[in-house]
């Protein structure tokens, strides 16, 4: 049945929901989809009105370019429903801009503000039976952006599609992370791509991180492509430090992304007194306040994972295993989050955006 329930998007709806309450529970993360997602196509130098549709497969000839030269890019965000059932969005105008950093960067053109925001809303809106409840639950939206042009030719794409598709979500990790430090491999250089959410860059990175697994972890700490003495990030997630009480992590930069799990971990860190600094991180400060017992967490932030304490660290052959803290600022400020992401306590930064 298809129908247009505004100017701005056209609605066609499955005949009949997949949809089965079993689907939500014990769901491992990426793998179950609802019923539609959103469609807009960028042909002929303008933005074409954006449809929902019913989810399913996408046709492309071998020659489209995304195939070959990689313009592609996505974001990450979710939706959260409270113990009433209302429908929260959290910060997406922040991921709407860090959508048009990363298609800048690539040579794509804008998205049109309104396709971003008020297309999601109305897909999750849509959807909404698929948001699982309870603590730590959520439904993980996945907006994409590639090159459609069938063309080999390199250079940009005239024609592009932009997607959104939603998949219901549990907890990203399960059980104790360990990281080490990577100085051979980067995922990112001064002047790249690493501040965009650029397909690339996580295809780069599973190597490094299959080879960690094999000695027993679960993530790399990145390091600075040049020295390899700088952190960056852990993982997909930005990371964070506590030597002694005050609580590090470092500046963003060409190499870094922006977070937004990292911005608000550092919004909240300042606004309840906990010591934080953004600034340049070393790996050997970090080896000797391990040595000294003076590390006393590591945690990662991100989307999907919101914050993940990190049990210990490797460097040159050997392991640091961290104590649980007396007083976690990951668990003090994960509560934080979640409390704002799940409508239980005010909201002063206006981060939550209602969808229904």
């Amino acid at each position: 049945m298809t129908r247009e329930i505004s100017e701005l998007v056209d609605i066609q709806t499955v005949n009949e929901s997949s949809f089965k309450p079993e689907l939500l529970h014990d769901i491992r993360f990426g793998t179950v989809f609802t019923d539609h997602m959103l469609v807009a196509d960028f042909k002929n130098g303008q933005w074409q009105k954006p449809k929902i549709m019913p989810y399913g497969p996408l046709a492309y000839e071998p020659s489209a370019k995304v195939f070959h030269y990689g313009q592609a890019i996505f974001e990450g965000m979710k939706a959260f429903k409270d113990n009433v059932g209302n429908v929260f969005l959290f910060r997406p105008r922040k991921n709407f801009e860090r959508m048009n950093k990363s298609a800048e960067r690539l040579a794509m053109p804008l998205i049109p503000e309104e396709y971003f925001m008020e297309g999601i809303k109305q897909l999750v809106a849509l959807d909404r039976q698929w948001i699982p409840e309870g603590e730590g639950a959520s439904l993980y939206i996945r907006p994409v952006y590639i090159a459609t042009d069938n063309e080999i030719a390199a250079s940009p794409s005239q024609s592009y599609r932009f997607m959104v598709i939603l998949s219901p979500a549990q907890a990203y990790y399960r059980g104790e992370v360990k990281v080490k430090f990577e100085t051979r491999y980067s995922r990112a250089c001064p002047g790249g791509t690493g501040y965009a959410k650029a397909a690339g860059n996580y295809a780069a990175q599973f190597m490094p991180t299959e080879k960690a697994k094999k000695e027993g972890y679960q993530q790399v700490i990145w390091t600075d492509a040049v020295t390899h003495e700088l952190v960056e990030e852990s993982g997909t997630m930005n990371v964070f430090f506590r030597i002694n009480d005050t609580l590090l992590t470092a500046p963003v930069n060409d190499q870094i992304l922006n977070g937004v799990t990292r911005d608000s971990i550092i919004q909240l860190a300042k606004d309840n007194r906990i010591p934080i600094e953004v600034r340049k991180i070393t790996v050997d400060e970090l080896v000797e306040a391990a040595k000294a017992g003076n590390l006393k967490e590591i945690f990662g932030s991100g989307t999907a994972a919101t914050v993940l304490p990190i049990k210990g660290l490797g460097w040159k052959n050997e392991f640091y295993e961290l104590q649980p803290p007396v007083d976690s600022y990951a668990d003090r400020l994960k509560k934080m989050l979640m409390d704002i992401q799940y409508n239980r306590t005010a909201d002063p930064y206006g981060w939550r955006v209602p969808v229904i």
